[in-house]
């Protein structure tokens, strides 16, 4: 006689509510497909005469997409750039790293783990356009982002000056002088016109 026709999940979980069967419970339908809906399905004919099953895996896959991007830095000599990004897909999204277009290699300031980039101590070679890159077998995606080197002359508007002064014969004064400058600046001091020499005091 004809069979009846009935789906279930191998691994006992149940058939998603958003399934529907046809001709005759023949054909099932998932819609919206997720990885949740992956795993190894039965379809299972039977009638008097006994019964048999067919088995299928279904498998997720999912091109990357981004979760995090890079974003354009400005940074000054000297200082330090970290970047980040980050994707998601079906296996997993591998990272590469690019400037002006081509390969970027980690190497002495450049240290690359997968979407983590990280450029110490900025010199003006390193300005340029970068360019992180997700992918897997079924896609690939680019996230864009410009590294501006700036050259900061010496400014004193928000140096601190300490004055620490001991009442007695002989006492010390400190005066601390940390000008925001890019690349770090080379100090001197003078009292009044004349430069002042290192010596015992």
């Amino acid at each position: 006689p004809v069979p009846t026709i009935s789906w279930r999940r191998a691994d006992g979980k149940q058939i998603p509510r958003k399934a529907r069967r046809h001709r005759s419970s023949g054909l099932l339908e998932i819609p919206n497909f997720q990885q949740e809906d992956a795993g190894l399905y039965e379809c299972v004919a039977e009638n008097v005469r006994g019964k048999n099953v067919a088995r299928g895996q279904l498998t997720f896959y999912a091109q990357p997409n981004w979760i995090q991007k890079i974003s354009d830095v400005h940074a000054a000599i000297e200082e330090s750039v970290i970047w980040e990004c980050r994707a998601s897909g079906r296996p997993k999204p591998s990272y590469r790293w690019l400037k002006d277009g081509e390969p970027l290699l980690p190497q002495g300031r450049v240290q690359l783990e997968q979407g983590s980039l990280t450029i110490t101590n900025i010199s003006l070679s390193d300005a340029g356009m970068y360019q992180c890159v997700a992918e897997n077998r079924h896609g690939i995606i680019f996230a864009s982002a410009e590294l501006s080197v700036i050259a900061v002359s010496p400014d004193f508007s928000k140096t601190l000056l300490k004055k620490l002064t001991l009442v007695k014969v002989g006492g010390e004064v400190i005066i601390e002088c940390k000008p925001k400058a890019s690349p770090r600046p080379t100090y001197s001091w003078k009292k009044g016109k004349d430069i002042l020499r290192e010596n015992e005091r």
